[in-house]
C-alpha cells in the first residue's frame, strides 16, 4: 500500500512539474526576446533585447503577444528615453544602477531605454543586445541610434 501511494505521489509530482513549465523557458534558459524599431533623428534602427525572468517582463511579453506596442519617448536627464506604456504592469522594483541598453519599467507604466547610468528603485525588463548576439550594446552606439530629441519605439516579439 505504501509503495502504491509513493508511486501515485511521484506521478502527480512529475505531471504537475511538466504542466507548470513556462513556455518562454527553454531548458532552464529564459528566452523571451523582443525587437525594438527606433525612429529617431539619426534614422530608422532595429534593436534586439532579451527580457528578464520576472513577472513584469512576462506581463510585458504577454502584452506584446497581442500586438506591437508603439511608445513615443522623450529624453530625460541626458541618460534615458522615456515614454508612457498606457498600461500598468506588475512591479519588481529594487535598487539598481542602470547601464547602456537597460530597458526599465518605471512606476509600473513608463518604459525607459537607458543609454547611461542612473541609480534608483526600478524594475529591469530587459537588456538591448547587439543583433544576433548576447553582447550588450555600448553607450556610444545606443546614444547615436536614439539620437537627439524625441523618438518613436515600436516593441514587438522577435520572430525566432
Amino acid at each position: 500500500m505504501k509503495n502504491i501511494f509513493l508511486f501515485i505521489a511521484s506521478i502527480f509530482l512529475i505531471s504537475s512539474t511538466v504542466c507548470a513549465k513556462d513556455p518562454t523557458d527553454d531548458g532552464g534558459i529564459f528566452t523571451m526576446k523582443i525587437s525594438i524599431q527606433i525612429k529617431s533623428d539619426s534614422g530608422n534602427h532595429t534593436l534586439t533585447a532579451t527580457l528578464e525572468n520576472n513577472s513584469s517582463a512576462v506581463a510585458f511579453y504577454e502584452l506584446l503577444k497581442k500586438g506591437a506596442v508603439t511608445i513615443s519617448m522623450s529624453d530625460y536627464g541626458n541618460f534615458e528615453k522615456v515614454g508612457s506604456l498606457g498600461k500598468t504592469l506588475p512591479r519588481n522594483d529594487k535598487q539598481i544602477t542602470t547601464s547602456a541598453g537597460d530597458i526599465i519599467l518605471y512606476q509600473g507604466n513608463q518604459i525607459t531605454i537607458y543609454y547611461d547610468k542612473n541609480s534608483w528603485n526600478f524594475t529591469r525588463l530587459g537588456k538591448v543586445v547587439l543583433t544576433d548576439s548576447t553582447t550588450a550594446i555600448n553607450k556610444a552606439e545606443l546614444k547615436k541610434i536614439l539620437g537627439k530629441g524625441d523618438v518613436t519605439a515600436v516593441f514587438s516579439i522577435l520572430e525566432q
